[in-house]
């Protein structure tokens, strides 16, 4: 007898049991609450009561949860990768790539790409800078290094703090919160800074995840001592040493720890929302710093 398509009749995959409808060869003794076809534990996807298939699933029942939103999560609600360190080392890459590009070219590519408010330029005799609508700096700069010194420090604690905080936040949360520290950084230099005063480095989102860690660590109730002794030698660094730009390194410190406390805090129920909506707060601070030093600069 023929059977006809989305029938419960499934042939046996042995012994009499009968096989998923999706995989034949694969015995299984569950079957789906809406069409009765037998379904493998690949095929299985969770309903209020039992399981259903994904044909069921397609047709819209509303009650079923797929794989994807049943899966583990991590403490901020990002899904677990395999790789858990796969942002940091592609952000290490980057910053490794324009600090040999840098090398290469030499001081024209550093010129046009660090973070300087206004300043007059004698090879083309204008001004250039963030003030003369060259807001790409504002990012450019936090993936810019000069020394080797500068690049190994910044590369190295982006490694020590990158796998943790990714691996605890989920890879889009991290590259948030990595990007809006450096862009926190280089608001708050912008703002405080002379205003032909240069200035560059991955230090502003390198502090941020220091902040974020110290946030993730409080969350978790974990010994806060290592966190706070690193940050306390860092701000010691900071304010101690000459030629050093403060300003990024408080500015980053701030943004992360304010991000992660919204990423790490905000309610399962509205987690989404409150993590969105922290960035997007942030992101408008920043935006708000870098328009009124603008006015103060051009008006």
């Amino acid at each position: 007898m023929d059977q006809a398509p989305g029938s419960p009749q499934t042939p046996a995959a042995g012994n009499g049991t009968p096989g998923c409808y999706r995989h034949p060869d694969r015995a299984t003794g569950i079957s789906c609450v809406r069409c009765e076809r037998p379904i493998c534990p690949e095929c299985m996807v969770s309903a209020a009561v039992g399981f259903q298939c994904p044909d069921c699933v397609r047709g819209g029942s509303g009650s079923a949860r797929t794989p994807h939103a049943s899966a583990p999560r991590t403490i901020a609600g990002g899904t677990i990768a395999r790789d858990p360190s796969l942002v940091t080392k592609i952000l290490i890459g980057i910053n490794l790539a324009i600090w040999l590009a840098a090398l290469a070219a030499g001081r024209p590519l550093v010129d046009a790409l660090d973070l300087v408010g206004q300043a007059f330029d004698p090879a083309t005799g204008e001004l250039v800078g963030v003030a003369q609508g060259e807001w790409y700096r504002l990012l450019t700069a936090t993936f810019l290094q000069e020394q080797v010194l500068h690049i190994a420090f910044n590369m190295l604690s982006l490694w020590w703090l990158g796998p943790a905080l990714e691996s605890a936040l989920g890879r889009v949360r991290f590259i948030a919160l990595y990007l809006l520290s450096g862009l926190g950084g280089s608001a708050l230099s912008y703002l405080l800074a002379a205003q032909n005063q240069p200035s560059l480095g991955a230090s502003g989102a390198v502090f941020g995840l220091l902040g974020a860690t110290a946030v993730l660590m409080r969350r978790m109730n974990a010994d806060m001592r290592p966190v706070v002794i690193l940050l306390v030698l860092n701000l010691i660094i900071t304010f101690g040493w000459s030629n050093i730009a403060w300003q990024a390194h408080v500015g980053g410190l701030v943004v992360g720890a304010a991000v992660a406390y919204g990423m790490v805090h905000a309610p399962r129920e509205r987690r989404a929302l409150v993590q969105r909506a922290t960035c997007l707060a942030v992101l408008l601070a920043i935006v708000a710093v870098v328009w009124v030093r603008t006015l103060q600069l051009t008006g």
